[in-house]
């Protein structure tokens, strides 16, 4: 279902005011400043998935400013990918300006200042959803705001070309629906976040990173069985357990804590469909490693600050709406 806020109906005098506010209220708090003289009508259509909003958005020459001010008021911790469709921007964040052009994307974070400036008129679709919905450090983050991505190859091509189509056919979809493609969505930019910060670039065979890729990916492989375990991965990869401590702080966690959050990641998703398949919260949770039902629910609730059943009755009554 989608929200639709026009000022076309408006007179020209009353067009800044109620644009300034359907801003505000579709986004983040911004202010908002008109650059023309008679003041363009401005259209929105947003669609909502569970904390994932997307927005269409056309309007005439304007500049939006996230300060200080604002981020300090509503203490809102949002990303925003936006795909360039008409019209060019100048960006400003984290000390970078760049020039935005019909077929780029780009990224803002909302816990910072930015500003940008549209000339002439404009049209773009943006992603808003929470910042620690995507699992990537935040200095990597960092190094790409502001910065216009063209999408002609590469990580960036599959990010654009994905989230384009996601625009496309975002009246199609449910909610449930809806959740699903955006969180396809996050691993595509988290893989191309990491690429562009050279963590995903090959390795020497005998090197940490390489080492990192296959453990990795030998705990995903087996994130079912409960009795995985530090002494277990480290095993199966020739090394000692206090290598694999050793590979696991260097990129600021450690290796249960790593198991966990993906245990709980894919618990999450799939207490959503897991009505429909008939299958309760301690099957789930078996499903994925998870053998006692009551550590489950704790540290599913201290991860998400909700209990998995009532996660689960949120895909129940349709309202399904991921934890703040």
């Amino acid at each position: 279902m989608s929200i639709v806020l026009s000022t076309a109906a408006l007179s020209a005098a009353d067009r800044i005011e109620r644009w300034h506010e359907a801003v505000s209220q579709t986004f983040i708090p911004l202010d908002v400043k008109n650059l023309e003289e008679d003041p363009s009508p401005g259209r929105i259509v947003t669609y909502q998935w569970g904390a994932t909003q997307v927005s269409n958005v056309q309007a005439g020459s304007q500049e939006v400013t996230r300060s200080k001010r604002l981020i300090a008021r509503d203490g809102k911790e949002f990303l925003i990918l936006t795909l360039q469709r008409r019209g060019s921007a100048v960006k400003e964040q984290d000390g970078r300006q760049c020039l935005i052009q019909p077929g780029d994307f780009s990224i803002s974070d909302s816990s910072r200042v930015f500003r940008k400036k549209v000339q002439g008129e404009f049209c773009f679709t943006s992603f808003q959803f929470p910042r620690k919905e995507l699992r990537v450090r935040d200095e990597d983050l960092q190094e790409l705001t502001a910065r216009a991505f063209t999408g002609h190859g590469g990580s960036a091509a599959l990010v654009a070309t994905y989230f384009a189509s996601m625009a496309r056919e975002a009246a199609g979809f449910d909610d449930f629906v809806g959740r699903q493609a955006v969180a396809t969505g996050l691993d595509l930019l988290a893989l191309f976040i990491n690429e562009r910060n050279g963590r995903c670039k090959p390795q020497a065979p005998d090197t940490g990173a390489a080492m990192m890729v296959r453990v990795k990916d030998h705990i995903l492989r087996n994130l079912s069985d409960p009795d995985l375990s530090p002494t277990a991965i480290a095993a199966a990869h020739f090394i000692s357990v206090r290598y694999l401590h050793k590979l696991f702080q260097m990129e600021g966690t450690t290796v249960g804590e790593w198991i966990r959050m993906q245990r709980l990641e894919r618990c999450r998703r799939d207490l959503l469909r897991s009505p429909a398949q008939g299958l309760g919260v301690a099957t789930v949770a078996r499903r994925w490693g998870f053998v006692s039902p009551s550590h489950f629910s704790r540290v599913f609730r201290a991860a998400y600050g909700i209990a998995p059943r009532e996660w689960q009755l949120h895909g129940l009554s349709g309202e399904r709406r991921p934890p703040e």
